[in-house]
């Protein structure tokens, strides 16, 4: 259970990027039902910190704070051409060894990999140091068109935004689905964004170009998921060829209709087994797979339970 979490700054923060860990995992929100934490940033030189922001921080504790951190969250390290205090990578190994988990955001996984914790595994960071970070860490694995992945114990995620999509995902990993929802709505943000950070290097704001906005096309799908919806039929509500379809919803989401329409099919189905005394049978047909043998060998290659020992785990009262 992820109880204490610990951010971790050097002699500079990244002011936003370490806001996003406060503002997930260092809010009180008991009063709304949501999850809280024992929640402190640290340093290996406590003190005054400057911010790429241009203010300063003052952060009163040291690298004691991680002995006994169930997350080590690393925000944006900027000074990616200075060096990593030793003391700092040895207490972020001691943690890892005895199951702490770490998260990092954007250029954060440069840490994790001075501390050869990303060896042999998979990473990502922003794209634009997705490069750099192969280079100097070459028995890394890095994927450079992701949001954010999870191999082991670390979770790494792209820029900014990126990070609070990866926060999102450790609350449902933790709490559920409805909660991460719940959470996510207080922060005025999607529950879970499909595709990769591919979409946003070169065109980060693609439009539609016909009268029918595909954003609306979007919302419209969310609300028909237990309809059979295939991409011909979806193509015509848009006024478009199939193939143009696919290729602009592409350029939207980052990914095809048909794995946009599962992944939203399998989240509906996630909060109806929390919130709902709705049989499988039921809830299979509600989010549109039809049979309980369809939802189940997705869910299950999803989540790696089977949806009753999902709705077990993680069961809210109706």
């Amino acid at each position: 259970m992820m109880r204490k979490v610990v951010a971790v700054v050097g002699d500079m923060a990244a002011a936003f990027e370490l806001g996003i860990v406060c503002q997930v995992f260092g809010l009180d929100r008991a009063e709304d039902g949501l999850p809280g934490y024992d929640f402190a940033v640290c340093a290996a030189r406590p003190g005054t910190i400057r911010t790429t922001s241009g203010f300063a921080v003052q952060v009163e504790h040291g690298l004691e704070r991680l002995a006994d951190a169930d997350l080590v969250a690393v925000p944006a390290w900027p000074q990616l051409d200075g060096p990593v205090p030793a003391p700092l990578l040895s207490a972020l190994r001691e943690a890892v060894g005895r199951g702490a988990r770490v998260l990092t955001i954007c250029t954060g996984a440069f840490l994790p990999a001075a501390a050869g914790l990303l060896d042999g595994r998979r990473a990502t960071t922003h794209w634009q140091f997705t490069e750099l970070l192969a280079h100097r860490h070459p028995k890394i694995s890095v994927e450079p068109g992701i949001l954010y992945v999870e191999d082991g114990p670390v979770l790494s995620s792209a820029g900014a935004a990126a990070g609070i999509d990866a926060c999102l995902h450790l609350v449902r990993l933790e709490h559920g689905a409805a909660t991460a929802n719940a959470l996510a709505r207080r922060l005025v943000v999607p529950a879970h964004r499909a595709g990769g950070q591919a979409q946003y290097v070169e065109a980060p704001m693609p439009s539609p170009r016909t009268p029918y906005e595909l954003s609306e096309l979007l919302d419209w799908i969310q609300e028909h998921l237990d309809q059979p919806l295939t991409v011909e039929a979806l193509a015509a509500r848009a006024a478009m060829s199939p193939r143009t379809f696919a290729r602009r919803f592409k350029a939207l989401t980052g990914t095809t209709p048909h794995r946009w329409l599962l992944d939203r099919r399998l989240r509906l189905a996630e909060e109806l087994l929390e919130t709902t005394d709705l049989g499988v049978d039921a809830i299979a047909v509600r989010a549109g797979f039809g049979a309980a043998d369809t939802l189940r060998h997705h869910f299950t290659a999803r989540r790696g339970i089977p949806p009753v020992l999902y709705r077990r785990a993680f069961r809210r009262t109706p």
